[in-house]
């Protein structure tokens, strides 16, 4: 199987969670879910807030269960608070 690069940007309060240059490898038709677990294992810190965080490819808000089939950035917008 071959492997895919995946991008994260993170905003909001996870944004201090999370490097801003990371980069992960994951097998391609991999879903979200499995590169959130990848993140979790890496930075376990940031595992409850990655929990309660939107995900966004492109322009889209997309489920954890979406595959990810090609090089991608995946953005992780935190829950905002406020009016």
């Amino acid at each position: 199987m071959s492997n895919i690069q995946i991008k994260i940007e993170a905003f909001g309060a996870i944004e201090r969670q999370l490097p801003s240059d990371l980069i992960l490898q994951c097998d391609a038709s991999s879903c979200i879910a499995d590169v959130l677990a990848q993140v979790e294992l890496l930075y376990p810190h940031a595992q409850k807030m990655l929990g309660r965080c939107a995900c966004a490819v492109g322009e889209d808000i997309v489920s954890r269960q979406t595959l990810l089939n090609h090089d991608s950035t995946l953005v992780m917008l935190s829950p905002v608070a406020g009016g």
